[in-house]
Protein backbone atom coordinates (compact mmCIF):
# COMPACT_ATOMS: atom_id res chain seq x y z
CA UNK A 1 0.00 0.00 0.00
CA UNK A 2 1.36 3.45 -1.39
CA UNK A 3 1.54 5.80 1.43
CA UNK A 4 1.27 9.61 1.73
CA UNK A 5 4.83 10.69 1.55
CA UNK A 6 5.44 8.39 -1.44
CA UNK A 7 2.40 10.17 -3.37
CA UNK A 8 3.29 13.43 -2.64
CA UNK A 9 7.01 12.68 -3.87
CA UNK A 10 5.36 11.37 -7.29
CA UNK A 11 2.97 14.19 -7.49
CA UNK A 12 5.37 16.93 -6.69
CA UNK A 13 8.39 15.51 -8.59
CA UNK A 14 9.77 18.41 -11.20
CA UNK A 15 11.52 15.38 -13.77
CA UNK A 16 9.66 15.22 -16.66
CA UNK A 17 11.60 11.55 -16.58
CA UNK A 18 9.31 10.66 -13.91
CA UNK A 19 6.07 11.26 -15.81
CA UNK A 20 7.04 9.32 -18.70
CA UNK A 21 8.45 6.11 -16.28
CA UNK A 22 5.18 6.35 -14.69
CA UNK A 23 3.21 6.47 -18.07
CA UNK A 24 5.09 3.33 -19.67
CA UNK A 25 4.16 1.29 -16.26
CA UNK A 26 0.67 2.38 -16.70
CA UNK A 27 0.27 2.18 -20.42
CA UNK A 28 1.59 -1.48 -20.08
CA UNK A 29 -0.67 -2.96 -17.03
CA UNK A 30 -3.69 -0.86 -18.98
CA UNK A 31 -3.04 -3.20 -22.02
CA UNK A 32 -2.52 -6.39 -20.14
CA UNK A 33 -5.80 -6.40 -18.37
CA UNK A 34 -7.84 -4.42 -20.54
CA UNK A 35 -6.50 -4.53 -24.26
CA UNK A 36 -7.31 -1.61 -26.52
CA UNK A 37 -10.72 -1.50 -25.31
CA UNK A 38 -11.54 1.86 -24.35
CA UNK A 39 -15.93 1.77 -23.32
CA UNK A 40 -18.28 4.87 -24.34
CA UNK A 41 -20.93 6.15 -22.28
CA UNK A 42 -22.94 9.19 -22.42
CA UNK A 43 -24.30 11.23 -19.05
CA UNK A 44 -28.17 12.07 -19.32
CA UNK A 45 -29.61 14.81 -16.82
CA UNK A 46 -32.48 14.56 -15.35
CA UNK A 47 -33.05 16.71 -12.65
CA UNK A 48 -30.83 20.17 -11.70
CA UNK A 49 -33.06 20.62 -8.02
CA UNK A 50 -31.07 20.58 -5.47
CA UNK A 51 -31.43 20.79 -1.78
CA UNK A 52 -27.82 21.35 -0.98
CA UNK A 53 -25.76 24.18 -1.06
CA UNK A 54 -22.09 23.27 -2.76
CA UNK A 55 -20.35 25.77 -3.99
CA UNK A 56 -18.69 24.67 -6.58
CA UNK A 57 -21.47 23.18 -8.61
CA UNK A 58 -23.98 24.97 -11.06
CA UNK A 59 -27.05 22.74 -9.55
CA UNK A 60 -26.37 24.33 -6.19
CA UNK A 61 -29.43 25.29 -3.93
CA UNK A 62 -28.43 28.92 -4.11
CA UNK A 63 -27.85 29.59 -7.74
CA UNK A 64 -30.33 31.04 -9.71
CA UNK A 65 -30.90 28.88 -12.67
CA UNK A 66 -34.25 27.38 -14.33
CA UNK A 67 -35.02 24.62 -11.99
CA UNK A 68 -36.88 21.45 -14.00
CA UNK A 69 -37.17 17.84 -14.10
CA UNK A 70 -37.89 15.63 -17.61
CA UNK A 71 -41.46 14.23 -17.51
CA UNK A 72 -41.51 10.35 -19.02
CA UNK A 73 -42.32 11.80 -22.44
CA UNK A 74 -38.99 13.80 -22.50
CA UNK A 75 -37.11 10.29 -20.81
CA UNK A 76 -38.10 9.22 -24.26
CA UNK A 77 -36.83 11.60 -26.18
CA UNK A 78 -33.45 12.53 -24.97
CA UNK A 79 -32.98 8.65 -24.64
CA UNK A 80 -33.98 7.95 -27.70
CA UNK A 81 -31.95 10.51 -29.22
CA UNK A 82 -28.47 9.02 -27.69
CA UNK A 83 -29.46 5.39 -28.31
CA UNK A 84 -29.25 6.46 -32.26
CA UNK A 85 -26.38 7.79 -31.87
CA UNK A 86 -24.76 4.31 -30.98
CA UNK A 87 -24.71 4.79 -26.97
CA UNK A 88 -25.92 1.80 -25.03
CA UNK A 89 -24.18 2.58 -21.45
CA UNK A 90 -26.09 5.54 -19.65
CA UNK A 91 -25.41 7.70 -16.82
CA UNK A 92 -28.47 9.15 -15.58
CA UNK A 93 -27.92 12.18 -13.42
CA UNK A 94 -29.69 14.61 -11.04
CA UNK A 95 -29.06 16.68 -8.50
CA UNK A 96 -29.23 16.03 -4.51
CA UNK A 97 -33.09 15.95 -3.87
CA UNK A 98 -35.20 13.32 -2.48
CA UNK A 99 -37.99 16.27 -2.51
CA UNK A 100 -38.00 16.46 -6.51
CA UNK A 101 -36.67 13.29 -7.98
CA UNK A 102 -37.73 10.45 -5.02
CA UNK A 103 -37.09 6.75 -5.74
CA UNK A 104 -40.13 6.38 -7.59
CA UNK A 105 -39.23 8.83 -10.39
CA UNK A 106 -35.56 7.58 -10.59
CA UNK A 107 -37.57 4.22 -10.43
CA UNK A 108 -39.89 5.26 -13.48
CA UNK A 109 -36.52 6.65 -15.46
CA UNK A 110 -34.65 3.55 -14.96
CA UNK A 111 -37.41 1.68 -16.67
CA UNK A 112 -38.06 3.65 -19.50
CA UNK A 113 -33.81 3.73 -19.93
CA UNK A 114 -34.59 -0.40 -19.63
CA UNK A 115 -35.94 0.07 -22.98
CA UNK A 116 -33.27 1.84 -24.74
CA UNK A 117 -29.77 1.22 -23.36
CA UNK A 118 -28.00 -2.10 -22.21
CA UNK A 119 -26.13 -0.97 -19.11
CA UNK A 120 -27.69 1.78 -16.43
CA UNK A 121 -25.44 3.63 -14.07
CA UNK A 122 -26.62 6.31 -12.02
CA UNK A 123 -25.40 9.64 -9.93
CA UNK A 124 -28.22 10.77 -7.39
CA UNK A 125 -28.28 11.90 -4.15
CA UNK A 126 -27.11 9.09 -1.43
CA UNK A 127 -29.76 6.54 -0.29
CA UNK A 128 -30.68 3.90 1.88
CA UNK A 129 -29.44 0.61 1.43
CA UNK A 130 -33.28 -0.36 0.93
CA UNK A 131 -33.58 2.03 -1.39
CA UNK A 132 -30.38 0.74 -3.92
CA UNK A 133 -31.46 -2.60 -3.71
CA UNK A 134 -34.96 -1.30 -5.11
CA UNK A 135 -33.46 0.37 -8.13
CA UNK A 136 -30.89 -2.91 -8.40
CA UNK A 137 -33.98 -4.65 -8.71
CA UNK A 138 -35.63 -2.30 -11.18
CA UNK A 139 -32.75 -2.17 -13.57
CA UNK A 140 -29.58 -0.06 -12.46
CA UNK A 141 -26.16 -1.77 -12.81
CA UNK A 142 -24.15 1.18 -11.32
CA UNK A 143 -23.65 3.79 -8.81
CA UNK A 144 -21.84 6.65 -9.28
CA UNK A 145 -20.76 8.61 -6.22
CA UNK A 146 -17.70 11.19 -5.14
CA UNK A 147 -16.59 11.81 -1.48
CA UNK A 148 -15.35 14.92 -3.53
CA UNK A 149 -12.91 15.79 -0.45
CA UNK A 150 -11.31 13.34 2.35
CA UNK A 151 -10.61 16.44 4.27
CA UNK A 152 -13.64 16.69 6.53
CA UNK A 153 -12.54 20.98 7.46
CA UNK A 154 -12.19 21.65 3.59
CA UNK A 155 -15.66 19.27 3.09
CA UNK A 156 -17.17 21.48 5.70
CA UNK A 157 -16.02 24.80 3.89
CA UNK A 158 -17.65 23.57 0.77
CA UNK A 159 -20.65 21.98 1.45
CA UNK A 160 -22.51 24.38 3.37
CA UNK A 161 -26.10 23.10 3.84
CA UNK A 162 -28.79 20.26 3.07
CA UNK A 163 -27.95 16.65 3.57
CA UNK A 164 -24.33 16.47 1.08
CA UNK A 165 -22.89 18.50 3.81
CA UNK A 166 -23.37 15.18 6.29
CA UNK A 167 -19.16 13.67 5.46
CA UNK A 168 -20.38 10.86 7.37
CA UNK A 169 -23.30 9.69 5.59
CA UNK A 170 -21.97 9.99 1.99
CA UNK A 171 -18.64 8.64 2.83
CA UNK A 172 -20.67 4.93 3.60
CA UNK A 173 -22.53 5.37 0.15
CA UNK A 174 -20.31 3.04 -1.34
CA UNK A 175 -20.65 0.67 1.11
CA UNK A 176 -24.77 0.70 1.24
CA UNK A 177 -24.94 0.99 -2.95
CA UNK A 178 -22.74 -2.53 -2.51
CA UNK A 179 -25.29 -4.31 0.47
CA UNK A 180 -27.90 -3.60 -1.87
CA UNK A 181 -26.82 -5.23 -4.45
CA UNK A 182 -24.94 -3.29 -7.14
CA UNK A 183 -22.69 -4.32 -9.57
CA UNK A 184 -20.73 -1.67 -10.36
CA UNK A 185 -19.56 1.54 -8.00
CA UNK A 186 -17.86 4.69 -9.07
CA UNK A 187 -15.85 6.31 -6.75
CA UNK A 188 -13.63 9.74 -6.88
CA UNK A 189 -12.55 12.94 -6.05
CA UNK A 190 -13.18 16.70 -6.88
CA UNK A 191 -9.44 17.92 -8.35
CA UNK A 192 -8.89 21.30 -7.23
CA UNK A 193 -10.98 21.03 -3.73
CA UNK A 194 -8.21 20.29 -1.35
CA UNK A 195 -4.79 18.82 -1.20
CA UNK A 196 -4.35 16.35 -4.22
CA UNK A 197 -2.23 13.75 -2.59
CA UNK A 198 -4.11 13.55 1.50
CA UNK A 199 -7.15 13.06 -1.02
CA UNK A 200 -5.50 10.50 -3.60
CA UNK A 201 -3.89 8.80 -0.12
CA UNK A 202 -7.41 8.53 0.96
CA UNK A 203 -9.54 7.35 -2.17
CA UNK A 204 -7.00 4.73 -2.20
CA UNK A 205 -7.75 3.45 1.09
CA UNK A 206 -11.47 3.75 0.73
CA UNK A 207 -11.30 1.70 -2.17
CA UNK A 208 -9.22 -0.81 -1.27
CA UNK A 209 -11.10 -0.91 1.99
CA UNK A 210 -14.82 -1.72 -0.45
CA UNK A 211 -12.82 -4.11 -2.49
CA UNK A 212 -11.62 -6.46 0.54
CA UNK A 213 -14.88 -6.30 2.05
CA UNK A 214 -17.65 -6.58 -1.17
CA UNK A 215 -14.93 -8.21 -3.49
CA UNK A 216 -17.73 -9.31 -5.99
CA UNK A 217 -18.34 -5.57 -6.97
CA UNK A 218 -16.73 -4.23 -9.99
CA UNK A 219 -15.08 -0.56 -9.20
CA UNK A 220 -14.07 2.27 -11.29
CA UNK A 221 -12.61 5.97 -10.30
CA UNK A 222 -13.10 9.27 -11.84
CA UNK A 223 -10.81 12.26 -11.19
CA UNK A 224 -12.99 15.39 -12.51
CA UNK A 225 -10.89 18.76 -12.27
CA UNK A 226 -13.16 21.77 -11.13
CA UNK A 227 -14.21 23.83 -14.68
CA UNK A 228 -15.87 26.97 -14.99
CA UNK A 229 -19.67 27.18 -15.48
CA UNK A 230 -21.09 29.22 -18.18
CA UNK A 231 -17.58 30.51 -18.39
CA UNK A 232 -17.67 31.54 -14.79
CA UNK A 233 -15.04 29.57 -12.42
CA UNK A 234 -16.55 29.04 -9.08
CA UNK A 235 -13.56 27.29 -7.57
CA UNK A 236 -10.58 27.64 -9.76
CA UNK A 237 -8.54 24.29 -10.46
CA UNK A 238 -4.81 23.94 -9.43
CA UNK A 239 -3.85 20.60 -10.36
CA UNK A 240 -1.85 21.14 -13.96
CA UNK A 241 -2.42 18.77 -16.79
CA UNK A 242 1.01 16.81 -15.56
CA UNK A 243 -0.47 16.02 -12.19
CA UNK A 244 -3.65 14.93 -13.72
CA UNK A 245 -1.36 12.87 -15.89
CA UNK A 246 0.19 11.16 -12.79
CA UNK A 247 -2.51 10.83 -10.53
CA UNK A 248 -4.28 8.76 -13.84
CA UNK A 249 -1.00 6.19 -14.03
CA UNK A 250 -0.02 6.27 -10.53
CA UNK A 251 -3.84 5.03 -9.72
CA UNK A 252 -3.64 2.03 -12.60
CA UNK A 253 -0.18 1.11 -11.56
CA UNK A 254 -1.67 0.78 -7.53
CA UNK A 255 -5.25 -0.75 -9.04
CA UNK A 256 -4.16 -2.71 -12.35
CA UNK A 257 -8.15 -4.10 -12.56
CA UNK A 258 -9.91 -1.24 -11.84
CA UNK A 259 -12.04 0.74 -14.18
CA UNK A 260 -10.22 4.54 -14.84
CA UNK A 261 -13.33 7.02 -16.67
CA UNK A 262 -12.66 10.62 -17.93
CA UNK A 263 -15.23 12.97 -18.87
CA UNK A 264 -15.66 15.59 -21.08
CA UNK A 265 -14.80 18.25 -18.55
CA UNK A 266 -10.84 17.69 -20.11
CA UNK A 267 -10.14 19.04 -23.91
CA UNK A 268 -9.87 16.56 -26.58
CA UNK A 269 -5.83 16.91 -26.36
CA UNK A 270 -5.48 15.56 -22.99
CA UNK A 271 -8.51 13.05 -23.51
CA UNK A 272 -6.75 11.61 -26.52
CA UNK A 273 -3.44 11.26 -24.57
CA UNK A 274 -4.96 9.78 -21.79
CA UNK A 275 -6.48 6.99 -23.98
CA UNK A 276 -2.46 5.13 -23.87
CA UNK A 277 -2.30 5.85 -19.87
CA UNK A 278 -4.90 3.75 -18.20
CA UNK A 279 -8.48 5.14 -19.11
CA UNK A 280 -10.80 2.38 -20.15
CA UNK A 281 -14.23 4.54 -19.66
CA UNK A 282 -15.00 7.72 -21.88
CA UNK A 283 -17.90 9.64 -22.31
CA UNK A 284 -18.70 10.80 -25.46
CA UNK A 285 -20.65 13.38 -27.03
CA UNK A 286 -22.10 14.77 -24.04
CA UNK A 287 -24.54 17.46 -22.29
CA UNK A 288 -24.62 18.24 -18.57
CA UNK A 289 -28.11 20.32 -18.72
CA UNK A 290 -31.33 18.90 -18.48
CA UNK A 291 -32.78 17.89 -21.74
CA UNK A 292 -29.62 19.13 -23.42
CA UNK A 293 -29.58 17.22 -26.26
CA UNK A 294 -33.32 17.76 -27.51
CA UNK A 295 -35.42 19.08 -24.77
CA UNK A 296 -33.74 22.67 -23.79
CA UNK A 297 -32.37 25.33 -26.90
CA UNK A 298 -28.77 25.98 -26.03
CA UNK A 299 -29.19 29.64 -24.86
CA UNK A 300 -31.49 28.22 -22.11
CA UNK A 301 -29.43 25.55 -21.40
CA UNK A 302 -27.78 26.18 -17.27
CA UNK A 303 -25.86 23.16 -17.35
CA UNK A 304 -23.85 21.49 -14.13
CA UNK A 305 -20.21 22.55 -15.71
CA UNK A 306 -18.66 23.49 -18.64
CA UNK A 307 -17.75 20.77 -21.35
CA UNK A 308 -14.47 20.89 -23.15
CA UNK A 309 -14.61 18.15 -25.78
CA UNK A 310 -17.64 19.01 -27.59
CA UNK A 311 -17.01 15.81 -30.33
CA UNK A 312 -19.27 13.35 -31.50
CA UNK A 313 -20.02 10.13 -30.45
CA UNK A 314 -18.61 9.58 -34.49
CA UNK A 315 -15.88 12.12 -33.93
CA UNK A 316 -14.91 10.09 -31.14
CA UNK A 317 -15.37 6.42 -32.47
CA UNK A 318 -13.43 7.46 -35.55
CA UNK A 319 -10.16 8.86 -33.06
CA UNK A 320 -10.54 5.48 -31.49
CA UNK A 321 -10.12 3.30 -34.24
CA UNK A 322 -7.69 5.79 -35.49
CA UNK A 323 -5.58 4.95 -32.97
CA UNK A 324 -5.80 1.49 -33.20
CA UNK A 325 -8.41 1.24 -30.21
CA UNK A 326 -11.74 -0.95 -30.19
CA UNK A 327 -14.75 1.30 -29.17
CA UNK A 328 -16.75 -0.97 -26.57
CA UNK A 329 -20.34 0.18 -27.01
CA UNK A 330 -21.34 -2.74 -24.35
CA UNK A 331 -19.89 -5.74 -22.95
CA UNK A 332 -23.52 -6.32 -21.03
CA UNK A 333 -26.33 -8.65 -21.65
CA UNK A 334 -29.06 -7.12 -20.00
CA UNK A 335 -31.37 -9.27 -17.99
CA UNK A 336 -32.91 -9.03 -14.71
CA UNK A 337 -31.50 -8.04 -11.55
CA UNK A 338 -31.94 -10.35 -8.62
CA UNK A 339 -30.69 -10.17 -5.02
CA UNK A 340 -28.47 -13.46 -4.76
CA UNK A 341 -29.97 -15.97 -2.12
Amino acid sequence: MINLVDIKNILHDPSQGLTEELAQDAGRLTRQYFGRTITLYAPLYLSNFCSSYCTYCGFHSHNRIKRFKLTAAQMHQEMSFLAKQGIENVLLLTGESCQATPLGYLKEATAIAKTYFANIGMEVQPMEEAEYRGLFLCGVDGITVYQETYDRDRYKEVHIAGKKADYDYRLGTPERAAKGGVRHISMGILLGLADAAQDLHALYQHLRWMERNYPGVEYSVSFPRLRSIKGTDFAPCDVDDVTFVRIICLTRIQFPRVGINLSTRENPALRDHALELGITRISAGSNTSVGGYTVTAAEKQDPQFDVKDHRSVQDIIAILKKRNFDPVFTDWRRIENEVPP
